[in-house]
């Protein structure tokens, strides 16, 4: 398993589930032990890195928002605006 095949992952959950919360990814990543995949920020939590982060959104670029008050990511809607994060 690598950044692209995690950011594949990712999206065939969107796809399944309508989004994804960046704590799934977490606890995949943690179960599938690709704990190098993650990265730890500000307040000491584990977080997605910044490779599998680049790998999706290379791959959504112009479908997926990121969703962050609830940190999560769903497909880009009528109502969104421009760029890549979204209200809700």
């Amino acid at each position: 398993m690598d950044a692209d095949s995690v950011a594949e992952w990712m999206l065939a959950q969107i796809q399944r589930e309508e989004c994804i919360y960046q704590d799934d990814v977490v606890d995949h990543l943690v179960k599938a032990k690709r704990e190098e995949l993650l990265a730890e920020n500000a307040d000491g939590n584990q977080v997605i890195g910044k490779q599998v982060l680049a790998a999706f959104r290379k791959l959504t670029q112009d479908t997926v928002v990121w969703v962050k008050p609830d940190r999560y990511w769903r497909f880009r809607v009528a109502e969104d605006e421009p760029g890549r994060d979204a209200r809700g």
